[in-house]
């Protein structure tokens, strides 16, 4: 070989290159990067670069390129931090030496640490927005103009102006609601919530009034909440001027969720047969939340659902997701 030998380039860069999604900064090495990759020639040079410095001269002749054009391509890959280069002597005068300045190359879309307030997804579903529903009376539906349709309806439950619902009531049945699954796929899941305000249903209210109140999520069901009562004595702290005294006035918020270890009802362990795992969280475009009182239930009590403008809280039914 008529050049003399080449001296090692000394590489003062991390050669692990780390760039996240999130941080502007990074845009647009990332963009270069995306550009230099995309050569099938200059993933040939990286390759030949990866453990011996070369000249242009020796990367043209083994990939059988003019000079100009892996002058070029050098230039890509210098400007993505992808290759060094440092002019050395030769025979004939100087040379340009080239060697990868890397080992690996990672892109983070989830920063552990940038996106750690990130790792909770949550949504927020009107509670007229359910999806399903088979009710017995005393039931019925209110916005904060008062009942839809008539006291007892059942009919009133199929109406599209129950998509208004701020307080719903049943003696006996369920509503399904059905939330759009945003899951990541390659984050691990540690826990799925539901919170929700709820009483129990009396005729009136009654504060001594108690109620299990089943809670399946996409079919399985994992804890049955004993309410107390239908609280009444009160005022709910949101319930409109024009709803009557007398009737269910605001709830209590609760708390349902899943973990790897099980069900929990406001962060206390209440059934180990159903794990995170079984809820199939994967399996279809959507999560399926259902609020029930069964008909055999020891005590069938009924159930007030309320919206963001009755009782204390204000917000609908809530779903959070968790990641690990």
């Amino acid at each position: 070989m008529s050049e003399r030998t080449k001296h090692n380039i000394r590489i003062s860069q991390d050669r692990n290159i780390s760039l996240y999604m999130g941080d502007p900064s990074h845009h647009d090495w990332i963009t270069r990067i995306g550009k230099a990759l995309s050569s099938p020639v200059r993933l040939k040079i990286l390759n030949i670069l990866k453990n011996t410095p070369r000249s242009l001269k020796e990367i043209a002749a083994l990939l059988d390129l003019p000079l100009s054009s892996t002058s070029l391509h050098i230039k890509a890959l210098e400007e993505a931090k992808l290759v060094i280069t440092e002019n050395q002597s030769g025979v004939h005068g100087s040379m340009r030496v080239c060697i990868c300045s890397f080992t690996s190359f990672r892109l983070t879309a989830f920063n552990e640490e940038v996106d750690s307030s990130n790792k909770t997804v949550s949504i927020e579903m009107p509670i007229g927005n359910y999806f399903n529903c088979n009710v017995l009376p005393t039931c019925g539906i209110a916005d904060e103009k008062g009942v839809i349709g008539a006291f007892d309806s059942i009919a009133t439950f199929y109406s599209p102006r129950r998509t208004r619902a701020q307080l719903i009531w049943f003696a006996k049945g369920f509503v399904e609601y059905r939330f759009p699954n945003l899951i990541n796929p390659v984050l691990d899941i540690k826990e799925i919530s539901f919170s929700a305000e709820m009483c129990s249903e009396a005729p009136g209210f009654l504060e001594d009034w108690p109620s299990d109140i089943t809670i399946s999520i996409n079919g399985k069901e994992t804890v049955v909440w004993r309410c107390p009562g239908d609280f009444g004595a009160r005022r709910g702290k949101l319930t409109p001027a024009g709803w009557s005294n007398g009737s269910s006035q605001y709830g209590l918020l609760k708390t349902f969720s899943v973990k790897q270890e099980g069900s929990y009802l406001d962060e206390q362990l209440r059934n180990t047969d159903v794990t995170i795992h079984d809820l199939g969280l994967a399996a279809s475009h959507f999560i399926s939340l259902k609020i029930e009182v069964k008909e055999d239930a020891k005590y069938a009590g009924g159930v007030n659902i309320f919206g963001r403008k009755y009782g204390d809280y204000p917000q609908g039914i809530i779903m959070r997701v968790t990641y690990e």
